[in-house]
């Protein structure tokens, strides 16, 4: 399949977070808010990128990059997700091209890692492997996974921005 990766634009808000709703509807782990994380984001000026796939002239899928939080005041650590493609379209390796233009950009930025939360079997395929030890206590340890780019390992406890767990206040 023929899709360009690219950079967010203010036109494909709208796309973006109609698909994100579409993609996680039917996930059972999925807590139903992942478009408005993504608003919640783009809304602060916590986003640190946003890639989106397009097909044909139409956004099909997107995947958001935040600064990830070091406990030992470490620089240059981001946070994958959400990441979303048009449900139709989904095992056709759209999303797999976003991350890893989403991890090429990471790399270009010198940065010293990546974390998430998501499947191990699927992530390894990136490079991320389970950090238990290191997961943040908000997160499930078994899915907290870190993909060390500039370091070698990571030594410290690497947190989500604190939108992504609810607006602020709440």
């Amino acid at each position: 399949m023929n899709v360009l990766i690219r950079l967010e634009q203010h036109g494909d808000v709208a796309a973006i977070h109609d698909i994100t709703e579409r993609a996680f509807a039917p996930m059972r782990y999925a807590d139903g808010n992942e478009q408005d994380l993504i608003d919640r984001f783009r809304d602060a000026g916590a986003m640190a990128l946003s890639l989106v796939a397009e097909r044909e002239g139409a956004v099909v899928g997107q995947v958001t990059f935040t600064e990830a939080l070091a406990a030992d005041g470490s620089s240059g650590w981001y946070a994958l997700g959400p990441v979303a493609v048009e449900p139709g379209l989904q095992k056709q390796h759209i999303g797999s091209k976003l991350i890893e233009a989403g991890i090429a950009e990471l790399r270009a930025r010198d940065a010293a890692g990546c974390v998430l939360t998501g499947d191990p079997a699927y992530y390894s395929r990136f490079g991320f492997r389970p950090y238990p030890d290191l997961s943040p206590d908000a997160q499930v340890a078994a899915y907290y996974q870190i993909l060390p780019l500039r370091v070698s390992a990571p030594d410290s406890v690497i947190s989500f921005h604190p939108l992504f767990y609810g607006p602020p206040g709440q």
